[in-house]
């Protein structure tokens, strides 16, 4: 008899519970032998082990028919919603799973969703038109945290991380520019070195964010460290900070012009982010993510609006 404190407890009782139901409803071994396809002499010694694994009397005997005990209606209503409940974990899964309608978890950068994740997803089901998807939107370490719990199948990052868990593929760059309010001394160029701006204070994304560490590397390379006055989780947000004239900000291309600011082209150093796709290295694909991993890679070098 295996102890109900073992750890094994569970997994000892879990395949004698079908067993259970099946002689339960039909209160008759021999023919709930039959429905399972097993032998009679099987299902009666499984009926006893069971019964001697909880240590109480779950049937009644008469012969070769049965009837439940007490204790056997009440492990009987709870037997049937554990299987109910495995049935329908069973179902959900398939489903995710169907390649005409299964679900594609997938997440992507806030900087991302106006336009680029809406037009890649209403591309991809123009073909694939019963796909669901569970779309995530936010920073990059929390989307890759995700990938490695299992929240998620795919998602666009930028900058590319570099961990032996993960497959990351580059698809597209991205230029960032340096945003400035309205009358500010440089509002009148189109272009402009990173390091004019050393003197200026910027309003970044808070740290854990990918473009605010594309930010302070690129201030870096510039020579300088940004002073920064106020930070936040959200690029609409930062233009809106300078368009109040709070400061200047790097960021990409805005999805619509933002009133009262001016983007300015960086000539040096580089300022681009590389975005890409990553996924949690051997994990298996169901058919929609596949064929929606297919469809991103194919979109390598068009996956921003130029």
């Amino acid at each position: 008899m295996t102890e109900p404190s073992s750890p094994a407890w569970p997994a000892a009782l879990a395949p004698r519970l079908a067993q259970f139901v099946a002689v339960a409803r039909r209160e008759h071994v021999t023919r709930a032998a039959q429905d399972l396809g097993v032998p009679q002499s099987t299902l009666s010694r499984a009926m006893v082990r069971l019964e001697a694994d909880l240590g109480v009397t779950l049937f009644a005997r008469h012969g070769r028919n049965v009837s439940l005990t007490p204790a056997g209606r009440t492990f009987l209503h709870s037997v049937e919603r554990a299987l109910d409940g495995i049935e329908r974990a069973a179902e959900a899964v398939r489903a995710d799973a169907d390649p005409a309608s299964g679900r594609v978890a997938f997440g992507f950068l806030h900087t991302l969703g106006p336009e680029t994740v809406p037009g890649l997803v209403s591309e991809f089901r123009s073909h694939h038109p019963r796909v669901r998807f569970q779309l995530v939107q936010n920073y990059a370490e929390a989307m890759l945290e995700r990938l490695r719990t299992g929240q998620l199948d795919l998602c666009l990052t930028a900058p590319l991380p570099d961990a032996p868990d993960l497959v990351v593929r580059p698809l597209d760059e991205q230029r960032l520019r340096l945003v400035v309010p309205d009358g500010h001394r440089l509002a009148a160029r189109k272009r402009v070195r990173l390091a004019e701006a050393a003197d200026e204070v910027f309003v970044t994304l808070e740290p854990g964010y990918g473009l605010r560490r594309i930010t302070d590397e690129l201030c870096a390379q510039a020579g300088f460290t940004p002073t920064v006055a106020f930070e936040g989780e959200e690029a609409e947000t930062l233009r809106g900070l300078v368009a109040a004239g709070l400061g200047v900000a790097l960021l990409p291309p805005p999805a619509f012009p933002r009133p009262g600011v001016v983007e300015l082209a960086v000539t040096a150093p580089r300022a681009v982010r590389e975005i890409g796709v990553a996924w949690l290295d051997g994990h298996p694909d169901t058919p929609p993510v596949a064929a929606f991993k297919r469809f991103l890679l194919s979109r390598r070098g068009q996956l921003l609006p130029r």
